[in-house]
């Protein structure tokens, strides 16, 4: 029986599916509508649509944003806190900022528990673990009553010190455990035993608030695939760039906050190692959205502080990902002081872009792009027909204003559209230390092929890389994924006088808890890789950096000489004579997981026999429309050199290659596109 690799990406209005065969090598997509309220559907669906049955499946991936949604839109379950007595309003003071600091009147978004629901019980444990005061067994048997009555179903527990010992919350857990076992309890101490009592109330609330949800999420889904014939483990891609088995994910419900998003940045590395890139900025520009992400010599970044709404972070490591609302969708207006502007407000789904003729109004990047020609007037093989009239009365008031005829107002939407992402870019990379002329730019999303060209260009990126299948790309993410777990401890010590030997003894520690957890997600023992990280800061300073260190630890010098060239790097400064500290430990237990291996292919057939026709497209460059050649991406040979101005259509994007500009495909059929002067891509 032929096997498939088959990766879902559950998105908010489509579910991709990427599917890939053992025997063939040979890719093919499907896209179906995601179904948001039981969006186990959309992915049975998906899987349906593209012919393929659970008995063929032999690895099922997917990501979800079924946490985020579920976050964003508060349909959670009835949740209560546990806390030490006196701590009951840390999740109302947080750190007591503002996502914006000059609006008065914009307050943060109320917390995920009720204070009406968070209760305190009479405990302490000191700094160094030692436990002044136990766990009275009375007093949270008659809580576990109150709890009952009030119809409970998921339980945090978030004692004051509980990241050095996690005895007192332990011993809470177990009681409530036998006074409600259905109810589903987690503790801070086994979900995230970090210092900052927010951070780690924060990360263990909302690991509360996502998991009966997750769980009956992850069950379904489950029940389903088994029905279909898929007896195989359910992979769903964490924040933090792995994989976690269906029961890992029920326990660390917090983790898949972010999961659709990362898939978008897995895939971007690894079509650029695939083109020979070692840095890379990934752009994934979708209808209301766009995410960027950057991997520099072959690591994608990762930061501990993200959060889904702002004031309430999520203490798991995760791709850095920056997301601004510049999307196919986003509209654009004329501000109060009558400057142009595009986004972050969208169209949405419903009605979308006025060119969709559903009903929308206002214009958007994406009926800019069609007055211009740039997108054809029937997308997705001729699925969707498109309404010139539509986008043509929608942009007439923005040319009232401006004095613009309406090719003029498309092409400025545009230019205020790029000038947005362009500001993202330098954020991502001149604002943290890095050259974005080392870099090639991947652009991906069912709208990133339209403006790639020109951002490289505004950023002086060399190179742009256009996989092959744009629009799906993140669900091929989410196959090229490996078992990955972070196991973190706070450790504070002065590297001047801190025991070598101590640290090692902690490290191994914490790989024992690593594999442990990598042989409960059923990794073989060959397969496993450990790679220790020590956060480090100067003394005096409050963020810290983390660098890689060597196994076994026989001394911190390379480690003290990475941290002053990576802060270097980072701030344009370092103080080697200043005193170091180290702020915390971490373990990344990856279990790598067989990754399909994309074909190559051979040139058969000419450039000639993808030319569809001529299209009037507009090009600033050229001083308005110009005759361009519109291709059929499907049937251009690879080895192809196409000359700017080109557009390249296919199923579920959209390549613009502008003037001044030369593509490439190459051997894996992604499109590399640079500008004309500095040679061939």
């Amino acid at each position: 029986m032929t096997k498939y690799r088959v990766a879902v990406d559950v998105g908010g209005t489509f579910t991709d599916v990427f599917v890939f065969n053992e025997k063939t090598k040979d890719t093919l997509v499907a896209k179906t509508s995601s179904t948001p309220t039981n969006p186990e559907i959309g992915v049975i669906n998906g899987i349906d649509k593209a012919n393929v049955s659970g008995e063929e499946i032999d690895i099922f991936s997917h990501g979800t944003t079924a946490g985020t949604n579920a976050l964003i839109e508060r349909k959670l379950p009835k949740t209560a806190l546990i806390t030490t007595k006196g701590f009951r309003d840390v999740p109302e003071i947080r750190r007591g900022t503002k996502l914006d600091l000059w609006d008065a009147y914009k307050d943060v978004a109320p917390p995920y528990i009720k204070r009406r629901d968070r209760f305190e019980v009479s405990e302490r444990i000191d700094y160094s673990g030692n436990v002044l005061m136990e766990v009275d067994k009375n007093e949270v048997k008659e809580l576990a009553q109150k709890l009952r009555k009030r119809n409970v179903e998921s339980i945090a527990i978030c004692f004051m010190n509980a990241y050095v010992s996690g005895e007192n919350e332990i011993k809470v857990k177990e009681i409530l455990k036998e006074e409600l076992p259905d109810v589903y309890i987690c503790a801070s101490s086994e979900i995230l035993p970090e210092i900052f009592e927010h951070e780690r109330m924060s990360t263990t609330i909302i690991n509360a608030v996502l998991g009966p949800k997750v769980s009956n999420y992850i069950n379904t889904l489950e029940t389903k695939m088994n029905t279909k014939g898929y007896d195989g483990d359910i992979l769903v891609l964490h924040s933090g760039g792995g994989v976690m088995t269906s029961e890992m994910v029920q326990r660390y419900a917090a983790r898949i906050a972010s999961s659709g998003i990362a898939a978008g940045a897995i895939a971007s590395k690894h079509i650029a190692e695939l083109c020979g890139f070692k840095n890379a900025i990934g752009l994934d520009m979708g209808g209301t959205s766009t995410d960027i992400s950057l991997m520099y010599e072959g690591n994608l970044r990762v930061t501990k502080d993200w959060y889904i709404e702002y004031g309430y972070p999520i203490g798991f490591p995760s791709i850095e990902i920056m997301t601004i609302g510049a999307g196919g969708g986003s509209l654009a207006y004329a501000d109060e002081g009558g400057s142009l502007k595009s986004g972050p407000q969208s169209a949405g789904a419903e009605p979308g872009p006025a060119c969709y003729g559903l009903g929308g109004v206002e214009p958007t990047n994406t009926d800019a792009n069609f007055l211009l020609g740039r997108l054809n007037n029937k997308l997705l093989d001729g699925q969707m027909s498109l309404n010139k009239e539509a986008a043509l009365k929608a942009m007439q008031p923005l040319c009232d204003q401006f004095g613009y005829n309406e090719y003029d107002a498309a092409n400025a939407i545009l230019k205020v559209a790029n000038a947005n992402m362009c500001d993202a870019l330098r954020l991502i990379s001149v604002r943290k230390g890095y050259d974005p002329r080392d870099f090639a730019l991947v652009a991906f999303g069912g709208a990133g092929a339209l403006h790639s060209a020109y951002l490289a260009k505004e950023m002086n990126i060399p190179n742009v890389i256009i996989p092959p299948f744009p629009g799906v790309a993140a669900a091929l993410g989410c196959l090229l994924v490996d078992v990955r777990h972070d196991i973190t401890q706070t450790y504070v010590a002065d590297v001047a006088e801190v025991k070598v030997n101590d640290i090692e003894e902690k490290f191994k520690d914490m790989e024992k808890q690593a594999i442990e957890l990598l042989e409960k997600e059923g990794v073989a023992t060959e397969n496993m890789n450990l790679i220790r990280h020590i956060e480090m800061r100067y003394v005096g300073q409050w963020r810290s950096l983390a660098v890689s260190i060597d196994r076994p630890l026989h001394s911190l010098t390379d480690a003290l000489a990475s941290f002053h060239k990576e802060h270097k790097r980072a701030f344009a400064f370092s103080d080697p004579e200043k005193g170091v500290e180290i702020y915390g430990l971490r373990i990344e237990a990856i279990g790598t997981v067989p990754k399909p291996q994309l074909p190559k292919e051979k040139p058969h057939g000419t450039l000639v026999e993808a030319l569809k026709e001529y299209r009037d497209v507009y090009f600033e460059e050229t001083g308005g429309f110009t005759s361009t050649p519109i291709y059929n991406r499907p049937d251009i040979p690879v080895s192809s050199i196409i000359s700017g101005p080109a557009i390249v259509e296919q199923l579920d994007s959209t390549v613009v290659i502008p003037p001044e500009f030369t593509a490439k495909v190459d051997e894996y059929k992604n499109i590399i596109i640079s500008l004309s002067k500095r040679g061939e891509a």
